[in-house]
Formats: C-alpha cells, sequence, structure tokens
C-alpha cells in the first residue's frame, strides 16, 4: 500500500505528541480520513455532531491541557463552520491548528462546487495560514503550524486540497529552478526563557514596598502561580482580585483573595480597584477597562508573558514581560514583609459580609427555583479536583459567585470572545483528556440549544460528563442587558412549552432528570453525580433573577428604572424577585 501525503501529516502530529482529532469527515478530507485510519493507533479521530462543536473540543483541549488542540473538517462549509470556536482560541490565547480540506488544484479558482478558499477566510483568525500545494511541503509546514500556535498562542490553520492528500507521501513532481530544497525540520518547540531581567524586577519591588494599599489582579496567565501568588500576597498584605478566566488562580477560600472583577464580580473587588494606590497586574490583558482604577490614579506595574500586551488596557508605571511564575519566583525575595495589615483586615471584613450575602441567596425555599442555589448544589456535591466548564450569560454569574474552588478544581469559559455554547464541547473534550476526573459543563438552555447533538457525542463515546442545564427558558443576560440600557426587554423569552432537555439525553440514552421544585434539586444531581456516564440535569430557574452587579451605579439603577417605566412587560415578578434577593440578604 503506497504511503500517502495525509499520512506524513497524521504521522507528524503524532510526533508532536497530538493523540487526539476532533472533527467531521466529508469528501474534501476523505484522503486525511485515510491517514487517520491507518494510523488509527497513534491519534484517536474523535467523531462529533457539527463542525463548530470540534474546534470548542480543540480549544478546550487546548485550555486545560496547555497542550495543542487540533479540529478537522471538510472544504467550503465545514470549514466555515469552525470560526466560532477558532476565534474563542484566538481571543484567548491558546494553541490550536486547524485543518481544512481544499477542492482539487486542478479546478481551483474555476468556482467548483463548494470551493471557498478557507486560507483568505481564515487569514483574521490564524498566526499561521498556508494551503498545502505540493506533498514535498509535509511535514515541515505541520512543524512551522505547530511551532506559530505555541509560540504565539493562537490558531494556525493546514489546507490541503484533495489530491495533495492523496498523493505520493513526500512526492515533488515539479522541477527545481531555484537554489532551494524543501526543508527538513523537528517537531520541537523551544519554550523562551520566561525570566526578567534582574533591575526590572527590582523596580517593581520598589513600587510594590512602597504601596500602602496594594492591589493584585490574576488573570489565566497565572493559572500555574497559585502558590507563587499567594505568598506575594501574603508578603504584601494585599488583596486578589480574579478575572474570571483565572478564577481558579487561588482558591475562592484564601483570606487573600476578594473574588471577581467586572459585572460578574464582587463588591469588595469593585471598592478595592477604587481605593488601590498601587495595582499588581499578573498574567491577565483584562479588556474591561471601565474596571480598572482610573489613569493616573493608582501606580500600576504588570508581568506579562506577551509584549504587546504589556499596558495594552492602563498606563503601566513599571511593564515587565516574564512568566508570572518565573517573575513571582524573582520577585518573592525583593519584598518587605508587612504584618497586622489593616488594609488586608478591612477587605477580609468585606469579603465575609459579600460571602454572607451570596449564602443568603442559595435558598432552597424560594419557589420558582433561584439559579444561585442550583449552582450552590453543584458546588457542595462535586468533587474537590472537578472541572465546571460554562457557557456565557447569565449562567456565567452563578458560576463566578457559586462555585468554589478549592483543592485541585478547575473553570473554564469563553473568556474574551464570551460565545454561546461552548460549555458542552469543552467539557468533551477535558474528559478526554482527564479520564479520571470528574468534568461538569454548566450550561443555560439557549446555549444548550445550540449544540446538544454533542450530548449524544458523549453517549457515543462513552464520556462521563455531567450537564446541569439552568433553563429559564430565555435569553437571560441579553434581557438584563437591555434593561440596564433602560429598554424594556424584546425578543428574549422562548414561548411555551419550555423545553425538556432531561427527555432528549434519555433519548440518546444517558441519564436525564427533568427538575422544577427546590426539593429535587440535590436528589436529581447527586443521581447524575452518581451515574456511571452522561447525564444530564434541566433546572427550571427563576427567569426573573437579575444577575446584579456586585456595586449598582446610579446610572444603571436610573436605567432600571427607565425600562420600568416605559413598559417593562414582567415587571412585577422582577420587582418582587428583587424584594426578596433584599429580604433574604437582610434575615440570613
Amino acid at each position: 500500500m503506497a504511503r500517502i501525503a495525509a499520512e506524513s501529516l497524521i504521522e507528524r502530529l503524532a510526533e508532536w505528541g497530538v493523540d487526539t482529532v476532533f472533527g467531521l469527515p466529508g469528501d474534501g478530507i476523505n484522503g486525511i480520513m485515510e491517514g487517520l485510519r491507518r494510523h488509527r493507533d497513534r491519534v484517536r479521530f474523535v467523531l462529533v455532531h457539527h463542525e463548530e462543536a470540534a474546534a470548542f473540543m480543540a480549544t478546550g483541549y487546548a485550555k486545560a491541557t496547555g497542550r495543542i488542540g487540533v479540529c478537522l473538517a471538510t472544504s467550503g462549509p465545514g470549514g466555515i463552520h469552525l470560526l466560532n470556536g477558532l476565534y474563542d482560541a484566538k481571543l484567548d490565547h491558546v494553541p490550536v491548528l486547524a485543518v481544512t480540506g481544499m477542492q482539487e488544484t486542478s479546478v481551483l479558482g474555476t468556482g467548483y462546487q463548494q470551493e471557498v478558499h478557507l486560507d483568505k477566510l481564515f487569514a483574521d483568525v490564524a498566526e499561521y495560514n498556508m494551503m498545502i500545494s505540493n506533498p514535498a511541503q509535509l511535514p515541515s509546514l505541520v512543524d512551522l503550524a505547530i511551532r506559530t500556535s505555541y509560540a504565539r498562542r493562537g490558531v494556525s490553520h493546514l489546507t490541503l486540497p484533495n489530491d495533495i492528500q492523496v498523493a505520493e507521501a513526500g512526492a515533488d513532481p515539479y522541477e527545481q529552478v531555484a537554489p532551494a530544497r524543501p526543508p527538513r525540520t523537528s517537531p520541537v518547540y523551544l519554550q523562551p526563557a520566561g525570566i526578567p531581567r534582574q533591575e526590572d524586577v527590582e523596580w517593581v519591588a520598589e513600587v510594590l514596598n512602597r504601596a500602602e494599599r496594594p492591589a493584585i489582579l490574576v488573570g489565566q496567565g497565572a493559572l500555574h502561580a497559585r502558590r507563587e501568588v499567594l505568598a506575594v500576597a501574603e508578603a504584601l498584605g494585599a488583596p486578589v482580585v480574579k478575572t474570571l478566566p483565572g478564577k481558579a488562580v487561588v482558591p475562592d477560600d484564601s483570606p487573600y483573595t476578594t473574588g471577581g472583577i467586572g459585572l460578574l464580580g464582587t463588591r469588595p473587588s469593585e471598592e478595592l480597584m477604587d481605593e488601590a494606590d498601587v495595582l499588581f497586574m499578573v498574567g491577565t490583558n483584562f479588556p474591561y477597562s471601565k474596571f480598572l482604577p482610573e489613569p493616573g490614579k493608582t501606580r500600576v506595574v504588570q508581568f506579562e508573558a506577551e509584549p504587546t500586551r504589556a499596558g495594552a488596557r492602563i498606563a503601566t508605571d513599571v511593564p515587565v514581560v516574564c512568566d508570572a511564575k518565573e517573575g513571582l519566583v524573582a520577585l518573592l525575595p525583593l519584598l518587605s514583609r508587612r504584618d497586622g495589615n489593616a488594609h488586608l483586615a478591612k477587605y477580609q471584613k468585606m469579603m465575609a459580609t459579600w460571602r454572607a450575602d451570596m449564602d443568603a441567596l442559595e435558598n432552597p425555599d424560594r419557589d420558582p427555583i433561584a439559579p444561585q442555589y442550583a449552582m450552590s448544589v453543584v458546588d457542595r456535591l462535586a468533587a474537590d479536583d472537578a472541572i465546571l466548564t460554562c457557557d456565557s450569560g447569565t449562567i456565567a454569574t452563578w458560576a463566578a459567585r457559586h462555585w468554589t474552588i478549592r483543592g485541585e478544581r478547575e473553570f473554564y469559559l469563553s473568556g474574551t470572545l464570551a460565545t454561546m455554547a461552548p460549555g458542552l464541547p469543552y467539557a468533551i473534550a477535558m474528559q478526554h483528556a482527564f479520564p479520571g476526573r470528574q468534568v461538569i459543563a454548566y450550561v443555560g438552555d439557549g446555549g444548550f440549544s445550540m449544540l446538544m447533538a454533542e450530548f449524544l457525542t458523549a453517549v457515543q463515546q462513552r464520556l462521563p460528563v455531567k450537564v446541569v442545564i439552568n433553563n429559564n427558558n430565555s435569553l437571560g443576560q441579553i434581557l438584563w442587558e437591555q434593561m440596564v440600557l433602560g429598554y424594556p426587554e424584546h425578543g428574549v423569552r422562548y414561548d411555551q412549552p419550555e423545553a425538556d432537555f432531561a427527555a432528549w439525553a434519555r433519548a440518546c440514552g444517558g441519564f436525564g432528570a427533568k427538575v422544577t421544585r427546590s426539593g429535587d434539586v440535590a436528589p436529581a444531581m447527586q443521581q447524575a453525580l452518581a451515574h456511571d456516564g452522561p447525564a444530564l440535569v434541566d433546572v427550571d430557574v427563576n427567569p426573573n433573577e437579575p444577575p446584579m452587579p456586585g456595586k449598582v451605579s446610579y446610572d444603571q439603577a436610573k436605567s432600571f428604572a427607565q425600562a420600568f417605566l416605559k413598559g417593562q412587560p414582567h415587571k412585577a415578578a422582577i420587582a418582587t424577585t428583587l424584594f426578596k434577593d433584599r429580604i433574604q440578604k437582610l434575615t440570613d
């Protein structure tokens, strides 16, 4: 059997340590599928139901493992479907390789069926983007693509015409007229040194040692530096604020953290941003600059791995390009330790009040079911090394505030793109990567319905992922955003009947439970978590529970009131919910 060029591609992926490819076959990649078949003992192909899910799976795999995620789609429409998941990888800076098919070289440019020049389409999303036009280019271009994805923390794309896929591996059918020959490369990536310059670290230490009200803001770039972040916080007596993608940097019960930042954050974190005289940003490119200190009011120092992102959000007095962990290790010996810090004690007291407020909202006696309670049950029953994946929307608020990072727990969502529907594909990919760990997808009814066929993928792959649906029969986040702008809601609630996603789960061959009463939430969750296979719990929650910001501004309150005055259709139910929330906080 002749060795084909597609084998050269698959063999090189295996040499890079790729063990899983997520994708959907098509006539534009039959040669690549044959390469996967011939090397199925080295690289596993995960058959999905939608190419968008394949790209999300590759992204989730990369987020959780740090290794390159790989997705595969056919030419034309199949490749187009990858884009949303690939933009998630691009904006959250994780290494992903997309491989797509292309029409045969002899018909390119003729308007052949499904002829979409995916290399041009992917020009914005990909850091490395190439159409293979000669079998001799493989495997070197695979090396360049993967190396670029690792180095630039982003997406690479290779598209292979049909005839190139099945051509003889290594064949070079053209006469070489230039003084050149195909390069011979190796599947090796050399991680650049992340150690900062000594003079930069000394400058950072000088600024931090003079701080009277320091604050530390950590993001996903510091996920591998928990011990070092906590050591710096202890030395400075500095509260630690976490971006949502960086939620797992430090435990939520740490005496040093004030929790999240932004609309989904906490009141103490927002107060801290207003009061801090020095802000130390570590491994974060937090985009919502409105929630950062006002320019010129606070001195800012930063540890950032990517030079172009240093100082990108706020004027930075001391930007240092380094790995977060390496930088903190170098910094620690230079810090002056503080004892009896009143600044830290103040925020510890504020956090105790905040936690009590959040606990009060986790009331099992509310009817309809409070989404905070449903999330709290997941939090209480899940393992200490569980991985929680989350969709975008109101569910992100409930997860941010009621999913507790403790032990080796992790948390992943679409951070910067904030797209709908990645929660379930992420969970499937992470269960593949970590078969022995508990993986839970916490999703909304809107996001789940977009890619719900992937629950069948989980059943067919025999993956014990657990899915919890926060079902408010609406696009909840958009509903509240409309009201915050002062507009009555419009076009955001689905008509009755509400979907019963548990029935879909059972039809797929998995466990499914529909929950409409608070008293049934915990038993259903216990059954799902104990089930030896994919399980889904569909919880009907209060559709009128607002994801209130940690600190409500005057303008937000004014716009909310204007929405009521202009004819908000569910104002009575919303007002009742807000009143119950307020009473609960005061009485518990």
